[in-house]
Protein backbone atom coordinates (compact mmCIF):
# COMPACT_ATOMS: atom_id res chain seq x y z
CA UNK A 1 0.00 0.00 0.00
CA UNK A 2 1.10 3.03 -0.87
CA UNK A 3 2.27 6.26 1.70
CA UNK A 4 1.57 9.67 1.66
CA UNK A 5 2.59 12.26 3.95
CA UNK A 6 1.18 15.43 3.94
CA UNK A 7 1.78 18.64 5.70
CA UNK A 8 -0.95 21.13 7.43
CA UNK A 9 -3.28 18.82 7.62
CA UNK A 10 -4.72 20.26 10.84
CA UNK A 11 -7.41 22.00 8.84
CA UNK A 12 -7.81 23.42 5.29
CA UNK A 13 -6.60 22.09 2.00
CA UNK A 14 -4.42 19.49 4.29
CA UNK A 15 -7.59 18.05 5.70
CA UNK A 16 -9.05 17.51 2.85
CA UNK A 17 -6.35 15.71 1.05
CA UNK A 18 -5.46 13.42 4.22
CA UNK A 19 -9.41 12.52 3.79
CA UNK A 20 -9.43 11.54 0.16
CA UNK A 21 -5.87 9.56 0.13
CA UNK A 22 -7.49 7.42 3.12
CA UNK A 23 -10.80 7.31 0.98
CA UNK A 24 -8.48 6.02 -1.31
CA UNK A 25 -7.08 3.11 0.46
CA UNK A 26 -3.76 4.75 1.20
CA UNK A 27 -1.28 4.97 4.06
CA UNK A 28 -1.54 8.46 5.45
CA UNK A 29 1.01 10.35 7.39
CA UNK A 30 -0.76 13.93 8.44
CA UNK A 31 1.33 15.84 10.08
CA UNK A 32 0.52 19.27 11.77
CA UNK A 33 2.57 21.76 14.19
CA UNK A 34 0.12 20.72 17.00
CA UNK A 35 -1.14 17.13 16.64
CA UNK A 36 -5.27 16.84 17.19
CA UNK A 37 -6.26 13.29 16.48
CA UNK A 38 -10.03 14.13 16.68
CA UNK A 39 -9.37 16.17 13.28
CA UNK A 40 -9.69 12.87 10.81
CA UNK A 41 -11.35 9.52 11.61
CA UNK A 42 -9.30 6.96 13.11
CA UNK A 43 -7.99 4.40 11.12
CA UNK A 44 -5.05 1.65 10.84
CA UNK A 45 -3.99 3.63 7.59
CA UNK A 46 -3.61 6.80 9.25
CA UNK A 47 -0.68 8.40 11.46
CA UNK A 48 -0.36 11.79 12.96
CA UNK A 49 2.86 13.51 13.60
CA UNK A 50 3.83 16.38 14.94
CA UNK A 51 6.08 18.63 11.88
CA UNK A 52 6.98 22.47 12.30
CA UNK A 53 8.43 22.47 9.04
CA UNK A 54 10.48 25.75 9.89
CA UNK A 55 12.49 23.23 12.37
CA UNK A 56 15.29 20.97 11.17
CA UNK A 57 15.42 18.93 13.99
CA UNK A 58 11.41 18.37 13.45
CA UNK A 59 11.56 17.51 9.64
CA UNK A 60 14.45 14.96 10.40
CA UNK A 61 11.94 13.48 13.46
CA UNK A 62 9.00 13.29 10.80
CA UNK A 63 10.66 11.50 7.83
CA UNK A 64 12.75 9.25 10.19
CA UNK A 65 9.15 8.54 11.70
CA UNK A 66 7.21 8.40 8.92
CA UNK A 67 9.17 5.46 6.99
CA UNK A 68 9.25 4.83 3.37
CA UNK A 69 7.49 7.74 1.43
CA UNK A 70 5.95 7.70 -1.97
CA UNK A 71 4.07 10.66 -2.30
CA UNK A 72 4.95 14.00 -0.35
CA UNK A 73 2.49 16.97 -0.40
CA UNK A 74 4.42 20.72 1.25
CA UNK A 75 1.10 21.89 1.99
CA UNK A 76 1.74 23.96 4.89
CA UNK A 77 1.90 27.56 4.43
CA UNK A 78 0.55 30.85 5.82
CA UNK A 79 -0.66 33.86 4.28
CA UNK A 80 -0.36 37.88 4.77
CA UNK A 81 -3.27 40.50 3.45
CA UNK A 82 -2.02 43.81 3.68
CA UNK A 83 -0.31 46.85 2.11
CA UNK A 84 3.58 45.78 1.55
CA UNK A 85 4.85 48.93 3.16
CA UNK A 86 3.20 47.97 6.56
CA UNK A 87 4.29 44.88 6.62
CA UNK A 88 7.17 44.26 9.10
CA UNK A 89 9.79 42.32 7.49
CA UNK A 90 9.81 39.89 10.52
CA UNK A 91 6.58 39.10 9.24
CA UNK A 92 7.74 38.78 5.79
CA UNK A 93 10.44 36.14 6.75
CA UNK A 94 8.26 34.77 8.61
CA UNK A 95 5.92 33.97 5.60
CA UNK A 96 9.29 32.81 3.61
CA UNK A 97 10.26 30.32 6.24
CA UNK A 98 7.02 28.47 6.03
CA UNK A 99 5.93 28.75 2.52
CA UNK A 100 9.13 28.33 0.72
CA UNK A 101 12.24 27.26 2.93
CA UNK A 102 9.89 24.64 4.86
CA UNK A 103 8.85 23.56 1.09
CA UNK A 104 12.52 23.08 -0.06
CA UNK A 105 13.61 21.91 3.40
CA UNK A 106 10.87 18.84 3.25
CA UNK A 107 11.53 18.06 -0.68
CA UNK A 108 15.27 17.81 0.18
CA UNK A 109 15.06 15.45 2.87
CA UNK A 110 12.34 13.22 1.45
CA UNK A 111 14.78 12.96 -2.22
CA UNK A 112 17.37 10.52 -1.51
CA UNK A 113 14.53 7.44 -0.28
CA UNK A 114 12.69 8.56 -3.69
CA UNK A 115 15.82 8.71 -5.93
CA UNK A 116 17.11 5.46 -4.80
CA UNK A 117 14.02 3.78 -5.37
CA UNK A 118 13.99 5.24 -8.48
CA UNK A 119 10.06 6.62 -7.50
CA UNK A 120 8.34 8.88 -5.91
CA UNK A 121 5.98 12.16 -6.42
CA UNK A 122 6.63 15.89 -4.49
CA UNK A 123 3.54 17.82 -5.14
CA UNK A 124 3.68 21.59 -3.95
CA UNK A 125 0.51 23.64 -3.60
CA UNK A 126 0.94 27.42 -4.15
CA UNK A 127 -1.39 29.75 -5.68
CA UNK A 128 -3.31 30.77 -8.56
CA UNK A 129 -1.51 34.55 -7.78
CA UNK A 130 1.60 32.57 -9.47
CA UNK A 131 -0.25 33.15 -12.49
CA UNK A 132 -2.64 36.47 -11.67
CA UNK A 133 -0.76 38.45 -9.10
CA UNK A 134 -3.20 40.00 -6.42
CA UNK A 135 -3.05 43.48 -5.11
CA UNK A 136 -2.30 43.26 -0.97
CA UNK A 137 -0.61 39.90 -0.62
CA UNK A 138 2.72 40.73 -2.08
CA UNK A 139 4.95 38.96 0.70
CA UNK A 140 2.33 36.06 -0.07
CA UNK A 141 2.71 36.13 -4.11
CA UNK A 142 6.45 36.10 -3.73
CA UNK A 143 6.87 32.88 -1.86
CA UNK A 144 4.93 31.20 -3.58
CA UNK A 145 5.81 32.14 -7.06
CA UNK A 146 9.45 31.16 -5.73
CA UNK A 147 8.27 27.63 -5.35
CA UNK A 148 6.86 27.89 -8.84
CA UNK A 149 10.44 28.20 -10.23
CA UNK A 150 11.43 26.06 -7.83
CA UNK A 151 9.12 22.77 -9.02
CA UNK A 152 9.69 23.86 -12.59
CA UNK A 153 13.56 23.51 -12.35
CA UNK A 154 13.19 20.08 -9.91
CA UNK A 155 11.28 18.27 -12.45
CA UNK A 156 13.74 18.37 -14.79
CA UNK A 157 16.62 17.06 -12.41
CA UNK A 158 14.49 14.70 -10.98
CA UNK A 159 12.90 13.34 -13.58
CA UNK A 160 16.41 11.10 -14.53
CA UNK A 161 15.58 9.36 -11.49
CA UNK A 162 12.24 8.51 -11.89
CA UNK A 163 10.88 10.89 -9.40
CA UNK A 164 8.33 13.66 -10.52
CA UNK A 165 7.41 17.29 -8.87
CA UNK A 166 4.71 18.56 -9.63
CA UNK A 167 2.93 22.09 -8.86
CA UNK A 168 -1.54 22.60 -7.71
CA UNK A 169 -2.45 26.06 -7.72
CA UNK A 170 -5.54 26.43 -5.60
CA UNK A 171 -7.76 29.38 -6.95
CA UNK A 172 -9.03 32.22 -4.42
CA UNK A 173 -10.19 31.40 -1.22
CA UNK A 174 -11.84 33.85 1.35
CA UNK A 175 -9.60 35.91 3.39
CA UNK A 176 -10.45 34.39 6.53
CA UNK A 177 -8.63 31.08 5.66
CA UNK A 178 -6.32 32.74 3.58
CA UNK A 179 -4.98 34.78 6.95
CA UNK A 180 -6.15 32.14 9.35
CA UNK A 181 -2.07 31.26 10.51
CA UNK A 182 -1.24 34.80 10.16
CA UNK A 183 0.26 36.30 13.50
CA UNK A 184 -0.45 40.26 12.11
CA UNK A 185 -4.13 41.03 12.16
CA UNK A 186 -5.30 42.63 8.35
CA UNK A 187 -6.56 45.96 9.81
CA UNK A 188 -3.03 46.48 10.98
CA UNK A 189 -1.48 46.66 7.62
CA UNK A 190 -3.46 48.89 5.82
CA UNK A 191 -2.34 52.50 6.54
CA UNK A 192 -4.81 55.13 6.21
CA UNK A 193 -3.19 55.96 2.83
CA UNK A 194 -4.03 53.24 0.76
CA UNK A 195 -7.84 52.93 2.71
CA UNK A 196 -9.64 53.94 -0.58
CA UNK A 197 -7.27 51.37 -2.27
CA UNK A 198 -8.03 48.58 -0.15
CA UNK A 199 -11.91 48.97 0.61
CA UNK A 200 -13.01 48.05 -3.11
CA UNK A 201 -10.38 45.05 -3.20
CA UNK A 202 -11.93 43.65 0.19
CA UNK A 203 -15.38 44.21 -1.08
CA UNK A 204 -14.15 41.82 -4.00
CA UNK A 205 -12.93 39.51 -1.94
CA UNK A 206 -16.19 39.45 0.58
CA UNK A 207 -17.85 38.82 -2.56
CA UNK A 208 -16.19 36.47 -4.76
CA UNK A 209 -17.58 35.26 -8.07
CA UNK A 210 -16.16 31.88 -7.84
CA UNK A 211 -14.21 30.52 -5.04
CA UNK A 212 -11.68 27.68 -4.56
CA UNK A 213 -13.40 24.73 -2.01
CA UNK A 214 -10.96 22.43 0.12
CA UNK A 215 -12.31 19.30 -1.76
CA UNK A 216 -11.45 20.90 -5.50
CA UNK A 217 -7.73 20.65 -4.10
CA UNK A 218 -7.97 17.38 -2.52
CA UNK A 219 -8.76 16.18 -6.43
CA UNK A 220 -6.54 18.29 -8.07
CA UNK A 221 -3.69 16.88 -5.71
CA UNK A 222 -4.94 13.28 -6.50
CA UNK A 223 -5.09 13.87 -9.82
CA UNK A 224 -1.45 15.54 -9.32
CA UNK A 225 -0.30 12.09 -8.34
CA UNK A 226 -1.57 9.99 -10.77
CA UNK A 227 -1.00 11.81 -13.80
CA UNK A 228 1.40 9.89 -15.81
CA UNK A 229 2.28 12.03 -18.52
CA UNK A 230 4.46 15.15 -18.27
CA UNK A 231 1.93 17.81 -16.64
CA UNK A 232 3.45 20.43 -14.25
CA UNK A 233 0.62 22.53 -12.88
CA UNK A 234 -2.62 21.24 -12.00
CA UNK A 235 -5.21 24.23 -11.09
CA UNK A 236 -7.27 23.92 -8.35
CA UNK A 237 -10.76 25.67 -8.49
CA UNK A 238 -13.19 27.11 -11.87
CA UNK A 239 -11.34 30.67 -10.77
CA UNK A 240 -8.17 28.89 -10.86
CA UNK A 241 -9.06 26.87 -13.86
CA UNK A 242 -10.16 30.03 -15.56
CA UNK A 243 -6.64 31.96 -15.42
CA UNK A 244 -5.06 28.84 -15.81
CA UNK A 245 -6.88 29.26 -19.65
CA UNK A 246 -6.24 32.80 -19.62
CA UNK A 247 -2.40 32.46 -19.68
CA UNK A 248 -2.69 29.59 -21.58
CA UNK A 249 -0.44 27.75 -19.02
Amino acid sequence: MNTVLITGCSSGYGLATARRFLDKGWNVVATMRTPRESVLPMSRALRILPLDVTDAGSIAAAIDAAGPIDVLVNNAGIGVVGAFEATPMSHVRRVFETNTFGVMAMTQAVIPQMRARRSGTIVNVTSSVALAPMPLAAAYTASKQAIEGFTGSLAHELAYFGVRARLVEPGFAPTTRFSQNTSVKVEELIPPAYADFAAPIFEAFARPAMTTREVDVAEAVWAAVHDAGETLRFPAGPDAVALYEAAGA
